[in-house]
């Protein structure tokens, strides 16, 4: 099962504790994955999503909210007339839509119930990427009020949530790995809130070691390729003039750099005597470069 199968299996089996909170979700559910149109002096109301979780989870949100135990593809009559006046979508007194594209305020006013509403449009049209290659969380909405409603309800958790167009959707999106987690967080998926935490720090880690590895090996190749020049410089002394003629203490470091290709200035310094520091190593070192280049002039 894709990581975006799993989070929605956790999710079809949490319902909210309190009925305004089953509303926002199933108001969420209607407007995302259902289709409602006049039809023949009624209604027609069908799901335009063939996922089986989220059909159960329908189910059990009209059951618990108005005692009606049916299919979502059998409703009709009184019975989808009970459940869109019940989230807030058709007026029975006027006999009319109140609205078919966005949950009524009324019923994500409160932090819990835009919890439930956000689970509710993620089970509906929702998905995650696999965590292991990229971070994306995004929700297809059908129009920009809608995508609009949503993205505010996201960002009212501090979540940096966004919008682009895609053919005739809008798409609410979230890239941020940290704000995906607290997403999940707010839809109460917490089972693969731990299991995307634990993929980001093994991410992290291999990063981290990544990072160091590139580091050494950068500080490696900045060593030998210096050692390489003073070698250079020092034979061509040695071609010219002779080791013989440069002052005692930049004959000794440069027979040292000779019988110790590889070592880094710090060593070099330990077998003076006295020994002297990493930097004093370094600057006897430019001192034959200067003669060098002279020399090559």
């Amino acid at each position: 099962m894709s990581f975006s199968g799993e989070i929605k299996k956790e999710l079809a089996g949490r319902i909210g504790e309190s009925r305004h909170c089953r509303l926002a979700e199933l108001s969420a559910i209607i407007v995302f994955a259902g289709k409602i149109s006049a039809l023949n002096g009624g209604i027609s109301f069908r799901p335009e999503s063939g996922n089986p979780m989220l059909k159960e989870k329908f189910a059990r949100l009209v059951s618990l909210l108005f005692s009606i135990d049916r299919e979502w593809e059998t409703l009709q009559g009184d019975d989808v007339f009970q459940i869109l006046e019940g989230v807030k979508l058709w007026d029975r007194q006027r006999g009319c839509f109140l609205n078919t594209e966005t949950a009524d305020g009324l019923l994500i006013q409160q932090s819990c119930c835009k919890r439930a509403y956000i689970r509710g449009a993620f089970l509906s049209s929702g998905s995650v990427s696999d965590p292991g290659k990229a971070y994306h969380f995004e929700i297809v909405c059908r129009t920009a009020a809608q995508s609009a409603q949503l993205q505010h309800a996201i960002n009212s958790f501090d979540i940096d949530a966004r919008i682009v167009p895609r053919k005739k959707n809008q798409v609410v999106y979230v890239k941020e790995g940290a704000h995906i987690v607290d997403l999940l967080n707010v839809m109460e998926a917490h089972t693969a809130l731990m299991n995307l935490e634990n993929v980001r720090i093994v991410k992290e880690m291999r990063n981290s070691v990544n990072r160091q590895v590139n580091c050494e090996t950068a500080n490696i190749s900045k060593i030998v390729n210096a050692a390489v020049r003073q070698i250079e410089d020092i034979r061509l002394i040695q071609k010219n003039k002779g080791i013989e003629s440069l002052p005692e203490h930049l004959k000794e470091i440069a027979l040292l750099r000779l019988a110790y290709p590889d070592a880094p200035l710090k060593e070099l310094g330990m077998y003076l005597n006295p020994p002297v520091g990493k930097s004093g190593v370094n600057h006897r070192l430019r001192r034959i470069s200067e003669i060098a280049e002279k020399m090559g002039e």
